[in-house]
């Protein structure tokens, strides 16, 4: 399979194809006589798989490494899939509490009727943290004592 059918076949462009192939991600297929690019048909799911991950928060160093895991001359037990599953889904979850967090306090400035920076940043009522640009604390946090 040439390099335009593989991309099209997995959904990336060709460009995508050559940027796994110099970082290790896609093996460097063989040439034909004429120099083209011959991927086997396995590089179709590959592909498939690096682009999954990467839409469940995988970086492409941790595909690569997934994916090295997989070969039995490179297995790490800490490489493993289900391993870097549980991090990715801790990360996940650290990522929604602060997301939640961020939803909350916008919901409580709406609901205070906070209208803009500059006055909200001045109303007591308005939970949203702004910080004193001079000494850069919260604007409910005391000022420190004059020398």
């Amino acid at each position: 399979m040439r390099s335009g059918q593989l991309a099209a076949a997995a959904g990336v462009n060709v460009q995508t194809l050559r940027y796994y192939e110099r970082r290790g991600i896609l093996p460097e297929p063989d040439r034909s006589p004429g120099g083209h690019r011959l991927y086997p048909e396995q590089s179709v799911s590959v592909l498939r798989m690096i682009k999954a991950a990467q839409r469940l928060g995988f970086t492409l160093d941790e595909v690569a490494e997934l994916l090295e895991a997989t070969h039995p001359r490179g297995a790490r037990a800490e490489a493993g899939l289900r391993e870097r599953a549980r991090a990715k889904l801790a990360e996940v979850d650290a990522k929604l509490t602060e997301l939640h967090a961020v939803r909350d306090t916008l919901a409580a400035a709406l609901a205070a009727g906070c209208t803009d920076l500059l006055t909200g940043s001045r109303a007591p009522c308005c939970p949203i943290p702004f910080t004193d640009v001079a000494g850069d604390r919260r604007r409910d946090e005391p000022a420190p004592p004059a020398p």
